[in-house]
């Protein structure tokens, strides 16, 4: 039970003999496990420290295990989170580091002391959003409370209909455009098909997938993180998508135009994406950089290995 006169306002239940419910108040309760796995993948995923000895970066999230990645080879490494919790001070959270032996041990002491309080400072950010987002209408009035707050609802719509001045509807987002390219080793046939067959996708992004990859067909990835719709497709040529991010502004979406082009022995991808909001423009480089691109050349390779 919190103290009274400390804490978040809408927890707090004074202590009284009687065991009065002095603010009438009724608690519901939900599941916030597929949220935190969405929110923390937003704030750990991109996580970078660097120094003059290399670079580290968070680009998965599992359980909370990342790549570490120094002068263009790969050490894999994992980052542990045993217990989290809103009692205890984020400054006192214990985050492991750990890797196989070899090389990258400096960059294993990087991620231990930099990157540890990135992580620390992400982890604050998470439990903010657990107060301020998850919460939103698990504590809930009663029925004569609410009627209350109708009534006084009702008389503030009254007095704004009065009003002289039209209210405009809708928000101006700042928006970006981006365009990036890259090679791939393999026919424009395969790379077409990684972006439209459901067991490729759920393959490359390592999460479940819905897919319906035709004319206004809806899609889902990263566990419900990107969301869309198809919009045009021209076989093995050209890929039109409305593009979200379950953390973008309500019901805006981007278009992303994806362009497939061969070459001798190749395939080269051209990415144009117009109405990314200008917040996250940077979010969206690494999402398509780190977790599509780099994770399909990953895939590629296996597929080429096993076969």
């Amino acid at each position: 039970m919190a103290k009274w006169g400390q804490g978040d306002p809408r927890w707090i239940v004074e202590e009284r003999e009687d065991g009065t419910n002095v603010n009438n108040w009724h608690w519901t309760e939900r599941d916030a496990t597929s949220w935190s796995k969405g929110k923390l993948r937003e704030f750990l995923v991109g996580i970078i420290v660097e120094n003059e000895a290399g670079r580290c970066q968070i680009s998965e999230l599992k359980q909370v295990e990342g790549i570490i990645k120094e002068s263009g080879a790969k050490h894999k490494g994992l980052i542990e989170i045993p217990s989290l919790s809103e009692e205890n001070e984020v400054d006192d959270t214990e985050v492991n580091v750990s890797k196989k032996k070899g090389d990258g041990d400096i960059l294993k002491n990087l991620m231990k002391t930099a990157g540890t309080a990135k992580v620390r400072e992400a982890l604050g950010d998470y439990l903010k959003a657990l107060k301020t987002e998850f919460t939103v209408g698990m504590i809930l009035p009663t029925k004569a409370t609410a009627t209350q707050e109708l009534t006084v609802k009702r008389k503030l719509s009254e007095n704004t209909l009065q009003g002289s001045s039209p209210v405009p509807l809708g928000v101006r987002i700042p928006t970006v455009a981006l365009h990036m390219t890259e090679m791939f080793d393999t026919a424009v046939e395969q790379l077409y098909s990684i972006f439209t067959v459901k067991d490729l996708v759920q393959k490359f992004s390592k999460s479940p997938a819905i897919l319906e990859a035709e004319k206004g067909g809806k899609f889902q990835m990263f566990d419900g993180n990107v969301m869309g719709e198809y919009m045009e497709l021209l076989t093995n040529r050209k890929i039109v998508m409305k593009w979200r991010c379950r953390n973008w502004p309500e019901e805006h979406y981007a278009t992303v135009a994806l362009n497939f082009v061969p070459t001798s022995g190749q395939t080269e991808l051209q990415l144009d994406c117009k109405g990314v909001p200008v917040c996250k423009e940077e979010n969206m480089k690494f999402c398509w950089k780190q977790q599509h691109f780099e994770e399909i050349k990953d895939l590629l390779q296996l597929t080429t290995l096993s076969g």
